[in-house]
């Protein structure tokens, strides 16, 4: 999955610095990321590639992976100049080296959050950054913001040697799925998985059994992966806002589509290889 990095390491501990001639930016337009791309590797802008007014500006730091810093960079700054373009994050998924692609999806989500929490929702003053952790504050009121991630589930639902795949109605993404959804506030993420396939498909389901975790900064998500056998009847009833398609589908007939960077595919190839 896309945060497999290993041997390399993201170092996430809020300990702010300032950048070095090494150091690399992130730099976000709504959905897309400021990179080159050269026969499929991903390549960020560098603080050396600045000039020297530019390398006066301070920084907000975000993490290291390895020894490399990575800074949130700004719209203004002159690495289009450099030869660098906007892209689509979502080609992230796709590029090398894996641990730098990763780096790129944490980094958009951390930007996200900078960019919609420069304000206080209480009383409307501008947040200030705290200095010992990630945490922006309000200097008049007190309201705190610490960054978002919200809870999903993935559910791979089960029925002898067939599982549930679906497709997502009006996303770029058309490739096979798993049933999907966000936690709601109140509920275990046991209830959500019970309560996201009753909605999208009509189902019910038992035997709920945690699988695995991935972080998912396209979306600002954590996720939480389970396996569950059909309860009942498996006729289904299609959520159509939701889902374009949704089916049963034979263990041997799941298609290698080629992504390994999702829990989703992962889920659908252990099943596949019959290790569960």
């Amino acid at each position: 999955m896309i945060q497999d990095i290993a041997p390399h390491r993201l170092h996430n501990e809020y300990r702010p610095q300032i950048p070095t001639e090494d150091s690399l930016f992130i730099c976000a337009r709504g959905r897309k990321i400021l990179i080159k791309e050269e026969e499929g590797t991903v390549i960020f802008p560098s603080f050396r590639e600045l000039d020297e007014k530019e390398q006066e500006r301070e920084f907000v730091y975000l993490f290291t992976v390895d020894s490399t810093a990575f800074f949130l960079g700004e719209e203004e700054l002159s690495f289009e100049k450099q030869g660098y373009s906007w892209e689509n994050v979502q080609k992230l998924r796709t590029l090398r080296p894996r641990h730098l692609a990763f780096a790129g999806v944490t980094g958009i989500q951390l930007s996200r959050w900078y960019c919609t929490r420069k304000f206080c929702g209480a009383c409307g003053n501008r947040l200030e950054m705290d200095k010992k952790e990630r945490m922006l504050y309000c200097p008049v009121c007190g309201t705190m913001e610490y960054p978002k991630i919200c809870p999903a589930v993935i559910v791979g639902i089960i029925d002898g040697n067939r599982i549930l795949v679906s497709k997502y109605a009006g996303r770029e993404y058309k490739k096979y799925a798993l049933i999907a959804g966000f936690a709601e506030i109140g509920e275990t993420i046991e209830e959500t998985v019970k309560r996201e396939v009753m909605e999208e498909v009509g189902l019910k389901v038992k035997n709920i059994r945690y699988y695995k975790s991935q972080p998912w900064g396209f979306t600002d998500t954590l996720l939480l992966g389970f396996f569950c056998d059909l309860d009942g009847d498996g006729m289904i009833s299609l959520d159509e806002e939701e889902l374009a398609l949704a089916q049963w589908m034979e263990r041997e007939d799941i298609p290698d589509e080629g992504d390994e960077v999702s829990l989703t595919k992962e889920m659908m190839a252990v099943f596949k290889e019959g290790i569960v």
